[in-house]
């Protein structure tokens, strides 16, 4: 693989993951406009392998001091049975990441197959652009801290809909929990938290085919530079977004979708 197509898919994977555009929509487009050809088979394992590691490394170093806390908490009994704040979201996090774990497990071969194509990629763009758009106006006042188990199970529940390339995970996670009444900068926040259980098992779940299969030759790179790039524009994304949801809509993304998905069905 060329270097810049690692640059340019790592710069990719990295924005589209954390905001709401679809990630997966945008690797299966980007390359068909530029007329790449994608590493099919174990070289693009491996390359997906990259791309997720290098998003995984972003949330995780945004987010590293709640993890700790999370995790430190989530695994302490006494935590657990006084109810503490952060045992309590750690474990709502695991609970949420059920559904789509299960889903992608049991759809891999149908996802594959059915889904990716550039007319389902355009509609999805459109139809969950106006989902999120519409979630958006809704009053939305509540707080992390107020996420249950029942909010949790939903927002999961949603997020199996991210399979199909084009829906965007992050998109459909921040519309459920604005549709739940979540405030929109607490939305975010907790569609952010809830990817890095199921962007790790994406990760796991390809590094198993990788172990098989071992890294293409002359792959090495490509794959290196692809994560780096992914790592350091997700971080961006992740700041980026959190920052700008403060004091303002997702307004900019729902056009964006709709103008791209208008696109690729004329094209398509």
């Amino acid at each position: 693989m060329d270097l810049l197509h690692a640059v340019v898919l790592g710069v990719v994977q990295g924005l589209t993951e954390f905001l709401p555009v679809s990630s997966s929509g945008h690797l299966e487009l980007v390359p068909r406009v530029f007329g790449w050809e994608q590493p099919a088979g174990s070289a693009g394992r491996a390359f997906d392998v990259a791309l997720h590691f290098g998003t995984l490394c972003a949330v995780v170093g945004y987010f590293r001091h709640d993890l700790r806390r999370v995790v430190v908490a989530g695994l302490s009994p006494s935590a657990v049975r006084r109810r503490d704040q952060d045992a309590r979201l750690g474990w709502l996090l695991v609970m949420s990441a059920i559904p789509a774990a299960l889903a992608g497990v049991l759809l891999e071969g149908f996802i594959d197959e059915r889904l990716g194509t550039p007319v389902v990629i355009g509609w999805s763009l459109v139809l969950f652009g106006v989902v999120l758009a519409v979630a958006d106006r809704l009053l939305g006042v509540r707080r992390i801290e107020s996420i249950g188990a029942r909010d949790a199970a939903v927002i999961g529940v949603a997020q199996v809909l991210a399979l199909n390339p084009g829906t965007s995970r992050s998109g459909v996670t921040m519309s459920a929990a604005r549709a739940l009444g979540i405030a929109r900068d607490d939305a975010a926040r907790f569609s952010f938290l809830m990817g890095i259980p199921v962007i790790l098992g994406a990760f796991v779940f390809e590094m198993v085919g990788l172990a098989s299969d071992g890294i293409p030759d002359g792959l090495g790179t490509a794959m290196i530079v692809g994560g780096v790039t992914a790592a350091v524009s997700g971080w961006c994304a992740v700041a980026g977004l959190l920052r700008f949801v403060r004091t303002r809509s997702f307004t900019p993304f729902v056009l964006y979708r709709i103008a791209l998905g208008v696109i690729v069905l004329i094209v398509a």
